[in-house]
């Protein structure tokens, strides 16, 4: 996979403690942002699935046997 430098402005404290964390983990910063943001974009891609699926389900709705139609008016169901 073809790589692209970015610049980025982060917080200096920010930046010791995430040197400190991939040093530990035998890593680097570029290769834990990397991982953190192919992790947020499949996420992304997964909620914006998730809401066209939700969206079909209220657009198309649900076949509950009526035909569209009930056979019951709000007051038999309500017992009044």
């Amino acid at each position: 996979m073809e790589k692209q430098n970015v610049t980025l402005s982060l917080p200096r404290n920010l930046i010791k403690r995430v040197k400190v964390l991939a040093a530990e983990q035998d890593s680097s910063i570029s290769a834990i942002l990397e991982r953190l943001l192919s992790e947020y974009a499949s996420n992304q891609d997964g909620y914006r699935q998730a809401h066209q699926d939700h969206a079909s389900i209220l657009k198309n709705g649900f076949e509950l046997g009526t035909g569209g139609s009930s056979s019951w008016g709000r007051d038999e169901l309500h017992d009044r």
